[in-house]
């Protein structure tokens, strides 16, 4: 038998696979269909490094795993192509963005293609290409004719160096997530969609999800859900709504405090402090609102207004002060003093001279959060904190100033960007200023070509003669196109459902194929978009849900979804710039394609971010070099010893494969593959058996063993292989606290979640790492596992 070459055997398999068109999929012709999904790249002039790769492999495991059980598996691949990576290189290099993607497209589809995996090709979209942001645009004007995008004047996050407005979520640490510039703050007139009128439904729609519950929480606490009242302070020229959650302690406010971007500060500030008052906001536009939360000299800066509002209960005068640690996108960017207790308030009432009034009853030092019994509080005096706070509410609502409400953290999805390289936003204006929809039959609005991309505040488009005279050539004189852009998160909002008809060039998708393939069964990215990308998805699907464009009953795009970890290099992440990026193509030379693979999914659980060690590779090539040998030993007589330690390890890998612990499922396999080399002669359907089950991770190699046993067709057009039966297993039930797997354990195959949970409680290994902690809730999957939540 020949030694294993791995460059003959995945250049052989390579072409098979393209003649025989194995990964293409008509999704119209398919009743059993699964639909496994990569977050698509941006294709940035690095290329694809090792770290890319683990999330790839994975994806295509189990890709080719589902095909094996019978499904047929729709995995397509496309480029988030828009955005600042190719504008910015283009400014560098005095070309066009086009031509930035045209060069690197290419390159990643390449080294997509060394993977291995089954990606359909005929189904790639590019978001830059005319064909595809025709849709977008037709999206965001699909928002605009219900009500749901609207242009308005407020402070944004300004980015100086890249010269764009940042959406909250890509302010990370103070700084732009791209180029790390401190963020400053300005005024703009910009387009946003309403995602706050879907708030509660993005919330609830969490919790019928499968996904990690530490991603369900991040995008928990972004929605942000608060529970409270609302109350009117009226002061001479305007009325100051506030949000609380503490209205038990209404009695105890000594100021009403306002964010520098109030609207009324201005009205309430009396002319001798109008200076002071103007200076400070001024300062405050230099702070991020990181920079404003931080607490690092125990005093909280501030400045009176002269302004005074009258306290609703008391009738009060209650004095008015601006400071930049109220921000204005919490509740309605006032808030009422309470320096008794709130830690906050109270630092910023000593610093500077404010009274406190405590009016809950405690023994403590002041500021004291927790309830009691209310105090100095007139009528209410004695009612205990819940009981005040129902009644205060109540009270408020009657007399028509204020009342219970729900309060939500999440703030309009800010979509305009002053950048060139993004879909222009199809808004064209008449010669007053209104705002029209684009006609239908003029979208695309093409990006015009007569433009250097050099950013200047505003965005470039809008020194194009070209974009202008387009625009009057169309609608008349006077007329002119929006000249932002949309945020790139609107392109890959909605290239799920466009990846199902690619080439559809008479809508943007086919809303019975959505009905046949959605949700995504699959979705596997990494944990830097739980927030951005995976909210404005849900949002977008929910929207067209619930206008009907889509209908289907379940409104959420992505039913299981899979964080990868990030695999960096020296405890830092990969990047070209660091200087700490491992290219796998000398990997791939040296070692093979499976090789690296099998490396990818074997250096420990998937979800865990890592450290970058080569040494390991040369381990699972001489693995590789062990399973080739075993055709060599081939026989059909029977081994009942073979065939039960293959159940014994099908079992195993089994449930492995459903907590995505790949790396112990190799395990498994090198330990079982070790058993069969010291055999002197290998039972022939055990190996084949074994085969299939190595094809998601190693499929060229196995592909060439399948076709030593004698198959003709392809390994991935057999299934999943099934025990021999040779013992009655014993039922096991895998135990998971918040997520994270502790151990499995042997039951009884009617055992209830009731009895199990019960159970589990009085085993130590368990008892243990619970450590008293309250079970919030639990989720059962009969006889696989059970998952116990301690958290959110």
């Amino acid at each position: 038998m020949q030694s294993y070459d791995h460059k003959e055997i995945e250049k052989k398999w390579r072409k098979v696979w393209e003649e025989q068109k194995l990964d293409e999929v008509d999704p119209a012709k398919v009743e059993n269909g699964f639909y496994c999904l990569d977050m698509f790249p941006y294709p940035s002039g690095e290329g694809l490094h090792v770290g890319h790769w683990r999330g790839y492999v994975l994806s295509d495991y189990f890709a080719r795993y589902y095909r094996l059980q019978g499904k047929t598996v729709l995995h397509p691949m496309g480029f988030d192509a828009f955005g600042l990576p190719a504008e910015n290189a283009a400014i560098k290099n005095k070309s066009h963005p086009k031509e930035y993607n045209a060069k690197t497209i290419p390159v990643f589809i390449n080294q997509l293609k060394a993977i291995g995996a089954m990606y359909d090709w005929t189904k790639t979209i590019d978001t830059s290409d005319p064909g595809y942001y025709k849709w977008t645009q037709w999206l965001f004007l699909q928002f605009f004719k219900h009500g749901l995008a609207e242009k308005r004047n407020s402070w944004v996050n300004w980015c100086p160096k890249d010269q764009t407005v940042l959406a909250n979520e890509q302010v990370v640490n103070g700084c732009c997530e791209r180029c790390g510039m401190k963020v400053t703050k300005k005024q703009l007139s910009q387009w946003y969609l309403k995602i706050t009128d879907f708030a509660e439904e993005l919330l609830d729609g969490l919790e019928t999800l499968e996904w990690p519950e530490n991603v369900k929480l991040l995008q928990k606490n972004w929605i942000g859900r608060s529970d409270g009242a609302y109350v009117v302070f009226h002061a001479d020229k305007v009325s100051l709504k506030v949000f609380t959650t503490r209205v038990d302690t209404l009695f105890g406010v000594t100021s009403l405090v306002l964010a520098p971007e109030h609207p009324d500060v201005e009205n309430v500030t009396t002319k001798e402090f109008q200076n002071s008052v103007l200076q400070y906001v001024e300062q405050s536009k230099e702070r991020t609102e990181l920079d404003r939360q931080k607490n690092t000299d125990q005093t909280k800066t501030g400045v009176f207004t002269g302004g005074y509002a009258l306290h609703p209960l008391t009738h009060k005068q209650i004095p008015i002060w601006v400071a930049d640690y109220v921000l204005p996108n919490y509740g309605t960017g006032a808030l009422m003093l309470v320096p008794a207790h709130d830690e906050r308030d109270y630092e910023f009432a000593k610093g500077h001279q404010i009274p406190t009034l405590p009016v809950v009853e405690s023994a403590d030092d002041l500021p004291y959060e927790g309830d009691g019994k209310l105090v100095n509080s007139g009528i209410y005096d004695g009612l205990e904190s819940i009981e005040a706070a129902n009644k205060i509410a109540k009270d408020l609502e009657a007399r028509g100033i204020g009342g219970p409400t729900v309060n939500y953290r999440l703030r309009d999805w800010l979509v305009s960007r002053q950048r060139y390289w993004g879909a222009p936003i199809p808004i064209v204006y008449d010669p007053e200023g209104t705002p029209h929809a684009v006609k239908d039959e003029h979208l695309p609005i093409l990006l015009p070509t007569d433009v250097d991309f050099q950013p200047g505040g505003e965005s470039p488009i809008s020194r194009s003669k070209e974009f202008r005279a387009r625009a009057e050539q169309l609608y008349g004189k006077g007329w002119h196109f929006e000249t932002d852009t949309l945020d790139t998160f609107v392109d890959s909002s909605w290239y799920y459902l466009r990846f199902l008809s690619p080439d559809d060039q008479s809508r943007p998708f086919d809303p019975k194929l959505i009905a046949k393939w959605l949700p995504v069964d699959l979705y596997i990215g990494g944990i830097e978009h739980a927030i951005l990308h995976l909210l404005y998805a849900r949002f977008v699907y929910r929207f067209l849900v619930r206008h009907e464009y889509i209908k289907i009953d379940n409104p959420e795009p992505f039913q299981k979804l899979f964080n990868i970890g990030m695999v960096g290099l020296n405890g830092a992440k990969m990047s070209k710039s660091k200087g700490n990026i491992v290219s796998p193509d000398p990997l791939v030379e040296h070692y093979g394609t499976d090789a690296l693979r099998g490396y990818e999914l074997f250096l420990g659980p998937m979800e865990n971010s890592l450290d970058w060690n080569p040494r390991g590779i040369n381990g699972v090539h001489r693995f590789l070099i062990k399973l080739y040998s075993l055709t060599s030993k081939v026989s059909n007589d029977s081994n009942d010893d073979q065939e039960s330690l293959f159940d014994q390890y099908l079992t195993k890998i089994n449930a492995m494969m459903k907590d995505f612990r790949l790396n112990t499922v190799l395990s498994e396999a090198m330990i079982f593959v070790n058993s069969l080399n010291s055999s002197k002669a290998v039972n022939k359907t055990v190996l084949e058996r074994l085969v299939v089950t190595l094809s998601p991770a190693f499929p060229f190699i196995s592909e060439e063993l399948w076709a030593d046993l004698g198959h003709k067709e392809s390994v991935f057009l057999t299934h999943w292989p099934k025990s021999f039966g040779t013992a009655n297993s014993v039922p096991k039930v895998k135990i998971l606290i918040d997520q994270k797997f502790i151990d499995e354990i042997d039951i009884d195959e009617n055992m209830t979640e009731e009895k199990l949970l019960k159970l589990i409680k009085d085993m130590p290994q368990f008892s243990q790492k619970l450590g008293g902690q309250e079970i919030k809730r639990t989720i059962y999957k009969k006889g696989e596992l059970l998952n116990i939540i301690t958290r959110g």
